[in-house]
């Protein structure tokens, strides 16, 4: 059965992107891993949510989703704006209560119906997600994973044949890259150009393939991979690293990935954009007579004055003294809040000065 990802994520067809993003970041945040080790159940909704994430995000992805379904949001550009068989429209297919065209594609070529050259070759995006200390993602740090994915096979260094031999032109596409696929319809025969599956779009095939890869030029290991995370990063934030997903297929581009961050509370300083905000007790006397406090920032101890006469809920600001700006060598503000401590119990001694100094004023 197909996805409804606009289910899935809780949002109308009509959502604003903005609307996309703030429901993934609450169900992201409310299903993570972290949150519910071992729940098999959890896990498996929380996989829907960035799939549908991933595809709803994308305007492009998005549009042909809501033409063609979960297979027109899969296919490539090739799957061709609802005109690709014989000037027959079926934009709004899905949306008049009638068949899911995706059924459709997959029946008659196998899913891959449309798919781009390049899309095939490419290596695929990989998704992981880090959760790292609030001080962690002030300074900035770096955590090694370890990723099962996609590399390039040693032994033929990627080019899927068997050292010392060649390529030749693919037999079953003639060089071409694509191969035309007739089936059967209500519709009538339907011509569709897909790609070879035999030399997958290259239009060029080893000799002898490679012993290893099995021709493929890429293997299947757990490699060992460092995320560099910089200082600045906020909780929701992800990070694109080019190049480090699965391998493309005999030299083909690698997939790139991608690195959601989550970050924990601190429960000294709350964070708002790039500053910081901070509170800290000052004594009834330290109020009304003014006083130099130490404070602590995201950056150290720093010394602050507090002036005669500070109210409550007063706020200061230490500027340049909130959290880094990502990528930039600017800092956010620190804003101090003063919270006075009203005693509640006064010694015979206290009461005295305060009665007399209630009749002076």
């Amino acid at each position: 059965m197909a996805k409804d990802f606009y289910a899935i994520l809780g949002v109308p067809r009509t959502a604003t992107a903005d609307d996309i993003k703030k429901a993934y970041r609450t169900l992201s945040k409310e299903l993570h891993p972290d949150k519910h080790k071992g729940d098999k159940g959890k896990e498996d909704t929380f996989k829907e949510v960035n799939e549908a994430y991933e595809v709803l995000n994308n305007p492009d992805k998005r549009k042909r989703y809501d033409q063609f379904g979960e297979a027109g949001a899969n296919a490539g550009a090739g799957f061709g704006g609802g005109q690709g068989f014989g000037g027959f429209d079926f934009s709004g297919f899905n949306q008049q209560g009638g068949a899911d065209f995706s059924d459709l594609f997959e029946g008659f070529f196998g899913g891959n119906a449309g798919r781009g050259r390049a899309r095939e070759e490419r290596g695929r995006d990989l998704e992981i997600h880090l959760t790292i200390d609030f001080m962690e993602s002030v300074a900035g740090t770096t955590r090694t994973v370890q990723l099962k994915k996609q590399k390039m096979c040693d032994t033929c260094t990627g080019a899927g044949s068997e050292p010392g031999t060649q390529k030749i032109t693919c037999p079953e596409c003639n060089g071409t890259g694509q191969v035309t696929r007739t089936a059967q319809s209500f519709f009538g025969a339907i011509q569709q150009r897909t790609l070879c599956p035999r030399c997958g779009g290259s239009g060029k095939v080893p000799e002898k393939p490679c012993h290893t890869c099995k021709g493929e030029g890429r293997v299947s290991e757990t490699v060992s991979t460092d995320i560099n995370i910089p200082a600045g990063i906020a909780d929701g934030q992800t990070l694109r690293l080019r190049g480090e997903g699965d391998a493309g297929r005999q030299h083909s581009p690698a997939g790139d990935l991608y690195v959601q961050i989550s970050v924990r509370d601190d429960k000294r300083f709350v964070r708002e954009g790039d500053d910081i905000h901070y509170v800290i007790d000052l004594s009834v006397l330290d109020a009304m007579l003014g006083t130099d406090v130490e404070v602590e920032t995201v950056q150290g101890k720093t010394t602050m004055k507090i002036p005669e006469g500070t109210q409550p809920g007063q706020v200061f600001r230490l500027r340049d003294k909130g959290m880094p700006v990502l990528n930039t060598n600017r800092h956010g503000d620190h804003f101090v809040t003063a919270n006075i401590k009203i005693p509640t119990r006064l010694s015979r001694g206290e009461r005295k000065i305060l009665e007399e100094w209630r009749k002076i004023s």
